[in-house]
């Protein structure tokens, strides 16, 4: 839905609102217009109700909003009286609607006194439960998110069971496009496998996925922009194969922006930049990049020993695995850094070491932009532009395969290309101006990981936030607590150092100040 579409929306609801409570609001002592301006109306309401004003925020808060709306119809109830279990189930499942027939069908006196304290000892634990949710929600979607890393791609910076906190606010928080959805919960329900959002049909040609009640791509102001090299989590820009490797039979597959698949990379090239890979190393404009002291970007090396196979130190050091021997001639294949390779040369049954790089000009149809006319490989591509909001690009049929997904999918135009003619939305084009901003989003891992090399340009409309710590950490192989890893910091330089300490002395401190407190009542 546009904002022009959600508006009439809006006062549709409002109309809605006036007709079903004007009669309320009158025997409340209010006048029966204040039930028609909108907002004002929301803020006479709480004051029916005996809640507080701040609540009218909440109910304007997309995802918030859907929790508290039960909540002011339950309490808008209970304030003429109607406060049994079957009046609140009646007031939910009717979405509402049950205070029409409070406001026509009874003469029900307004209750300016009444208990905030709920009737019974199941609706106190609910009311507490409720509050608690939407308190979760409020936090999960616009100030801190709980993400776990589930692949290797940033191996030996994040690791796989890690568990981060995601500052949404760091960037903006992104404001849920999609509106009807079960709180804290991403694209599918555990446990039922079923969605959970509102969706619509699907459509084969849609560049954009718009659900009926989605609201247009709006954030919240960040505290900073996105910086080279950051750790970055992001949604999946794709969430499709159908655009990758080549194979336009691949799986297609359409969810909201903020529905799509989360990932997690480090932008390696911001806005305006332009970006190259040359034997596995990036360069922006013309400049080897120098990564965080804590980045371990890595590669597959060929390591051939004397014969003699390797110690336990020794694999347990560089993580080898019974996989990474091949055949009984002392030939291995390990993913490792330089520093490591470099390391592992000195061992004195180690005879060579040979990064295996794939060789320049070598065309690998699961590279961006997939086109034979560029012979790019993951080791060696580019140079790429990143496109910056508001910058003008020629268009023509050498640099079409690269901006046509974005001009297509993230902005929403109808482009067509006949011979070598470009037509945007029914006109002949030469040239395209961005719309926002793109970044380079790669893995560490750097021959083992699904990343922009593959897909192209993430959108800054896809960015979700930046990870900040670490709160959990478990080895999924072993099933053994990290303990080293818990409550370290992202960012930073150096080597991570486990805050895990303080948390527990702030707990401990909280206990004794509530049996403290505790104590003091009972006294």
């Amino acid at each position: 839905m546009t904002f022009t579409e959600w508006f009439i929306f809006f006062l549709i609801i409002q109309v809605i609102h006036f007709l079903g409570t004007w009669k309320l609001y009158v025997r409340a002592g209010r006048q029966a217009w204040e039930a028609a301006i909108p907002v004002y109306n929301a803020v006479v309401l709480m004051g029916i109700i005996n809640r507080s004003k701040w609540w009218v925020i909440l109910l304007f808060i997309p995802i918030v909003n859907l929790l508290m709306f039960p909540i002011v119809w339950v309490e808008t109830c209970r304030s003429f009286g109607f406060n049994k279990g079957k009046d609140t189930i009646l007031a939910i499942i009717t979405l509402g609607f049950y205070i029409f027939y409070i406001n026509y069908a009874t003469n029900a006196a307004y209750k300016e006194d009444r208990s905030l304290k709920p009737p019974t000892a199941v609706d106190e634990w609910l009311s507490s439960i409720a509050f608690a949710v939407i308190a979760a929600t409020l936090v999960h979607t616009y100030f801190m998110q709980p993400y776990t890393i589930p692949t290797s791609s940033l191996e030996k910076t994040l690791l796989v069971g890690d568990y981060l906190f995601v500052s949404k606010f760091h960037y903006g928080a992104r404001v849920p496009m999609t509106t009807v959805s079960v709180p804290m919960v991403h694209d599918t329900v555990p446990g039922l496998g079923v969605k959970s959002f509102l969706s619509e049909d699907k459509a084969e040609n849609k560049n954009n996925w718009k659900n009926k009640l989605s609201l247009p791509y709006m954030r919240l102001p960040g505290v900073q922009k996105i910086k080279r090299n950051e750790i970055v989590v992001f949604s999946w820009p794709a969430d499709t194969t159908k655009t990758m490797w080549g194979d336009v039979s691949g799986k297609q597959t359409y969810k909201p922006i903020d529905k799509r698949t989360n990932y997690v990379k480090r932008c390696v090239g911001i806005p305006g930049d332009s970006l190259e890979v040359r034997d596995g190393y990036v360069y922006i404009n013309g400049k080897k990049t120098v990564l965080p002291d804590r980045a371990k970007p890595q590669w597959y090396f060929k390591v051939v020993t004397d014969g003699r196979n390797f110690s336990r130190s020794d694999i347990e050091k560089y993580k080898m695995s019974k996989e990474g021997k091949v055949g009984d001639d002392g030939t291995y294949y390990l993913n490792l850094t330089d520093e490591e390779a470099a390391s592992l040369e000195k061992n004195s049954i180690v005879k060579s070491t040979e990064k295996l790089l794939k060789p320049k000009g070598m065309f690998d149809k699961a590279v961006f932009p997939h086109d034979p006319r560029y012979a790019w490989s993951s080791d060696n591509f580019g140079p790429i532009y990143i496109p910056k909001k508001g910058v003008t690009v020629k268009l023509n049929e050498a640099s079409i395969p690269f901006y046509e997904q974005i001009i297509r999918r993230y902005e929403g135009n109808d482009l067509t290309i006949f011979d070598n003619d470009i037509y945007l939305n029914g006109k002949k084009v030469s040239e395209y101006t961005f719309k926002q901003d793109y970044y380079w989003m790669m893995g560490d891992n750097r021959q083992n990981s699904l990343d922009a090399r593959n897909w192209g340009y993430v959108p800054f409309d896809h960015v979700v936030g930046k990870p900040v710590m670490i709160w959990f950490s478990i080895d999924k192989d072993t099933n053994k607590i990290r303990w080293d890893r818990m409550f370290t910091t992202v960012g930073g330089s150096g080597k991570p150092v486990s805050y895990l300490w303080v948390v527990i002395v702030l707990i401990g401190g909280y206990v004794f100040y509530s049996i403290r407190k505790s104590k003091k009542k009972k006294a």
